[in-house]
């Protein structure tokens, strides 16, 4: 029995099909992350050695880059831009998450009338190009003294501006039971006060992932900050990344590059802290109908 029991061991094929495609992600995963390795090992490199780049690794590491990179640019350190970026961020993913779930509320769980339309013509606005609106915000903005302060990258935000987001969490909240409502409602809870003690809870994966894809988007922006904020004691990591080289007189690609990694650190630890919750958030939200 036992020699029966080896020969089938020594008969079963190998899963080839398997090994293909381990093999295959592998190889993807190794595409994707060639990028980062690159602008890490460019942080530690000559300047002569990145302008050549003929090479991944550098011939020594040249800690002068992080050196410069920490002494910041225009008199302002980089604490202060981190700072900067944090504000604008925080502000962001507060005014995302709280104006969003309550839009996403009002349309998936209260009835009113031109709910549909209404709804219709706000997921319309997500084929509205920023570009197309950019003009008029800016007038407002002007006309209301914001500009060159932090307010145009966060007040719309308080005012559900963003589609996308409004739509993931009605997406979640429509899977919810109506018994809870029901049940909140015969204890004598309103519409607020079941929003805040019944449905906000339960939406914490949506609201999650909301908080996640709004600071990653808001901290990239280079665009909207470049048009709203002049002074350097306001500029944020990624306005500083320009004004660095601007700066100086030759081109300081090492420093630049270090400061690069300084900007990319926060995202890598805010997404590796909630990944969880951003795959069961887009789960629950992303795929229901």
């Amino acid at each position: 029995m036992t020699s029966t029991m080896s020969t089938s061991t020594a008969r079963t094929p190998l899963p080839w099909g398997r090994i293909a495609l381990h093999t295959g992600l592998i190889a993807a995963l190794l595409v994707m992350l060639y990028p980062l390795a690159w602008l890490v090992a460019t942080s530690f490199k000559p300047a002569a050695e990145v302008v050549a780049g003929l090479k991944l690794l550098p011939s020594h590491l040249e800690w002068s880059n992080f050196s410069t990179a920490l002494a910041g640019v225009n008199d302002v350190s980089i604490w202060r831009l981190l700072g900067n970026s944090l504000l604008i961020a925080g502000g962001a993913v507060l005014g995302n998450v709280l104006s969003c779930s309550l839009a996403a509320y009002a349309f998936a769980r209260l009835r009113f009338r031109m709910r549909g339309p209404l709804f219709a013509f706000l997921i319309a606005t997500i084929m509205l190009p920023h570009h197309a609106v950019l003009i008029p915000q800016y007038i407002v903005f002007n006309e209301l003294g914001m500009v060159n302060t932090y307010w145009p990258m966060i007040l719309p935000k308080f005012l559900a501006t963003d589609a996308f987001f409004v739509f993931l969490i009605v997406q979640f909240m429509r899977g919810l039971p109506r018994e809870l409502e029901e049940a909140a409602r015969i204890d004598g809870c309103g519409p607020f006060r079941t929003f805040f003690s019944v449905i906000l809870p339960l939406t914490r994966p949506a609201l999650i992932t909301t908080a996640i894809f709004t600071f990653i988007w808001t901290w990239n922006d280079f665009f909207t900050q470049l048009i709203y904020l002049f002074s350097p004691e306001k500029f944020t990591l990624t306005l500083a990344l320009r004004s660095f080289v601007d700066a100086s007189s030759q081109s300081a690609f090492g420093p630049m590059f270090a400061m690069s990694v300084f900007a990319l650190l926060p995202i890598v630890l805010f997404f590796l802290a909630f990944q969880r919750f951003l795959v069961e958030g887009m789960a629950h939200s992303g795929v229901k109908g």
